[in-house]
């Protein structure tokens, strides 16, 4: 199936005129360590920008300061340890978690992130440090949610499924992984992918724009937004997809693209909205 205008729209749910902030979703965005807080900073903010009534993010304390100065709409909870996670104290009541961006994969955070998997009932988005970690501990599929969404990028995905000898045997690994763990998997490149156990959706957004630092993760906070606003993961999956490469079709003219960065395309998810229900 093609990912476009017409199938976004088929997804989309318009604001009641009447919501507030308590209704609208409530998300929460866990990572981030030492030197790469700002993967956390691109998520949060993301998720706010479409549509998320609230959004909370969980870091190391050395990200605190750089969360609430960044994003001051989000509110942030903080880890004991000051450079990587190491303890998920947290109470369920978020609609949705996306987990993973920019958090290391030192053995506490690790170990900290399975007895996460173990305990936990609420909606994921799983990303970056999250799929490499799970990649080495593959048995850890098993605790995920029915429909967690995992959105590797080439490297990842090779990580997690093993190296492939043709498109068509990639293909079929990744058909297979969702199928027996019941995952919506976003398959990042050009074109992405969002596959769900035997269908295959292809996005026909986006364009080399988005080949750049924290665009993934301005992804995976766009997803996160959807699922906390009660969309089903597999129609945020193919909705985020949709926006985010939209963001770059609208915003890479003006601007080039060498010159769009991640928060570009943050800065592009309202313009993309009003085109794609224009």
């Amino acid at each position: 199936m093609i990912i476009n205008k017409s199938e976004f729209l088929k997804r989309y749910c318009p604001m009641d005129q009447n919501t507030h902030k308590g209704i609208q979703g409530h998300a929460l965005i866990i990572g981030g360590s030492y030197g790469k807080i700002g993967s956390i900073v691109l998520a949060s903010k993301a998720c706010l920008k479409t549509g998320c009534g609230l959004v909370t993010a969980f870091v190391p304390k050395c990200g605190y300061e750089i969360v609430q100065i960044s994003n001051p709409e989000v509110m942030v909870l903080t880890d004991d340890n000051l450079d990587h996670i190491s303890n998920l104290n947290i109470e369920n009541n978020f609609q949705a978690i996306g987990i993973g961006m920019g958090m290391g994969q030192d053995k506490q955070t690790q170990s900290t992130f399975h007895n996460f998997l173990k305990s936990n009932k609420v909606p994921l988005i799983i990303d970056a440090d999250g799929i490499n970690i799970l990649s080495q501990n593959i048995e850890w599929l098993n605790l995920l949610p029915d429909n967690t969404i995992i959105t590797p990028h080439f490297k990842e995905l090779e990580l997690l499924i093993g190296k492939w000898e043709s498109l068509e045997d990639k293909m079929n690994r990744v058909l297979q992984l969702s199928h027996k763990h019941n995952l919506v998997i976003v398959v990042k490149g050009a074109p992405t992918l969002v596959v769900y156990k035997d269908k295959i959706h292809e996005n026909t957004t986006g364009n080399q724009g988005l080949a750049t630092a924290g665009s993934g993760d301005v992804l995976s906070g766009i997803i996160t937004s959807l699922v906390a606003q009660s969309y089903a993961p597999l129609d945020a999956a193919i909705m985020g997809v949709y926006l985010h490469g939209l963001t770059a079709d609208i915003g890479t003219p003006k601007m080039s693209y060498q010159a769009f960065i991640a928060s570009d395309i943050i800065e592009n998810i309202g313009n993309a909205y009003i085109e794609s229900i224009s």
